[in-house]
């Protein structure tokens, strides 16, 4: 299964470069890194993301994330992917901008 994270240019550069993601300051602030499904993607976008430029949205394979990965209720109740711990660059499938 596939989950996306939103990254700033930045924090996607950050991430090549240490070859693993620690966390966005709402991530570390949380205790966990935020990923949204497909069809959680663009009210993520909107929500806390509107406005800015230069984003990168990677795809996540979730599968590869063991049992790190739990799915929490968030806005509404949904499930949302979160991930306790430092992502890897491994789990990323592709990027979009």
């Amino acid at each position: 299964m596939i989950a996306f994270k939103i990254l700033t240019a930045d924090q996607w550069q950050q991430f090549q470069t240490d070859g693993a993601f620690a966390g966005a300051p709402v991530d570390l602030a949380d205790g966990y890194i935020h990923m949204s499904t497909a069809d959680q993607l663009d009210e993520t976008l909107s929500k806390h993301f509107a406005g800015q430029t230069g984003l990168v949205i990677a795809s996540i394979d979730l599968d590869v994330l063991g049992d790190a990965l739990k799915w929490e209720p968030s806005r509404g109740g949904a499930l949302f992917p979160h991930y306790y711990g430092k992502l890897p660059l491994s789990a990323v499938t592709a990027t979009r901008t």
